[in-house]
């Protein structure tokens, strides 16, 4: 335990975090932030392998969209800490159960975002691509995934940050991860751990973030990112338009 100096909790908190031995052996800061992300990566994976063939499928067809809403509106209604414990009490302890409850968390951003990247892609698009002779599966993947990447990517982004601010929640069963120090922190009074885990994963969640809006930037197409400015022949070609049209008009009025 850090021998403190500081009676104030940042303080305490700023202390621990410069404490070496915080940072060494198996509840060092390291070995915690790899169990941490290591659950998340487990849950945003099952997440996805259930979210992703149906978001597809309801964006693609139009079928199901009352179901798809209501149930992600159901599971964002879900407690966390309530599921982690209906789930263990189901089961036995170990870090199945509380997976399991963070998928259901996860599950809605990534579900909503795949189906709305799907349909805001424009109809006018999509017939067109049918009327070429393409098939479902290449309308699908050729056209709307790349035209709708970017509100996908959305909706991935906020799943992540959801999974990776409440996985802390797994402590309480109890597992790793960086909310080990938030729990151990309240049970023994001490602050200092409380506050620097709370700004552990505060500063994770900001980094990760950070990296998934790159990502976002640079996984969309340049196509769809570079909005088309009118060239001069353009612009020219608009104005000669517009004075037969006045001359036409004014023709017109006089004979």
């Amino acid at each position: 335990m850090t021998d403190y100096t500081s009676t104030d909790p940042i303080g305490q908190g700023i202390q621990w975090l410069g404490d070496a031995q915080n940072w060494e052996g198996v509840n060092g800061i390291p070995t915690r932030l790899v169990e941490h992300l290591g659950y998340g990566a487990l849950t945003l994976l099952i997440s996805l392998v259930i979210a992703l063939p149906i978001g597809l499928y309801v964006g693609h067809t139009g079928r199901g969209r009352v179901v798809v809403v209501s149930l992600a509106a159901m599971f964002r209604a879900l407690p966390t800490l309530g599921m982690i414990t209906l789930f263990a009490l189901l089961s036995t302890l170990g870090l199945m159960p509380a997976i399991w409850a963070l998928v259901l968390l996860a599950i809605p951003p990534l579900l909503t975002g795949v189906y709305a990247g799907i349909s805001s892609v424009d109809r006018a698009v999509v017939d067109s691509a049918r009327s070429m002779g393409m098939t479902e599966w290449q309308i699908l993947f050729g056209v709307e995934v790349p035209n709708g990447l970017k509100v996908m990517l959305g909706g991935f982004r906020g799943g992540v940050l959801q999974v990776l601010a409440t996985v802390a929640v797994v402590a309480y069963l109890p597992l790793g991860g960086l909310g080990r120090y938030l729990i151990d922190g309240v049970s023994s009074n001490d602050y200092g751990q409380v506050f620097g885990g709370a700004v552990l994963i505060a500063v994770l969640a900001i980094v990760i973030d950070g990296l998934l809006a790159l990502l976002t930037r640079f996984s969309v197409s340049p196509g769809l990112r570079v909005t088309a400015r009118p060239t001069a022949a353009t612009v020219g070609s608009e104005k000669t338009v517009a004075n037969d049209t006045s001359v036409i008009g004014v023709q017109g009025g006089t004979s």
